[in-house]
């Protein structure tokens, strides 16, 4: 699904006009960004969890070279769906 469809489908759910659908999403969309920006934790039930981690640093290999590569540490989005999620999609 585009972004575009979601909006769709948004305004169609909601009895709304697509710009205003379109203003919802944009703003759900930032205001998430920003939470995880901070380390924030966002758990949203029926839907689920999106959180920060710290991955550590750790030596790669090059697979066209082959040689050992250095991986810095960074942060990553994880997101951990809810149990009801996780059913209705088996």
């Amino acid at each position: 699904m585009t972004k575009a469809e979601l909006i769709a489908r948004v305004a169609e759910q909601a009895g709304t006009t697509k710009a205003a659908a379109r203003r919802c999403v944009d703003a759900f969309v930032l205001t998430l960004a920003q939470a995880l920006e901070r380390g924030e934790r966002i758990a949203l039930p029926g839907l689920g969890v999106f959180n920060v981690k710290e991955r550590k640093a750790r030596k790669g290999r090059n697979p066209r070279t082959g040689k050992v590569i250095k991986i810095p540490a960074r942060k990553v989005v994880t997101f951990r769906p809810a149990k009801s999620l996780r059913e209705r999609v088996k």
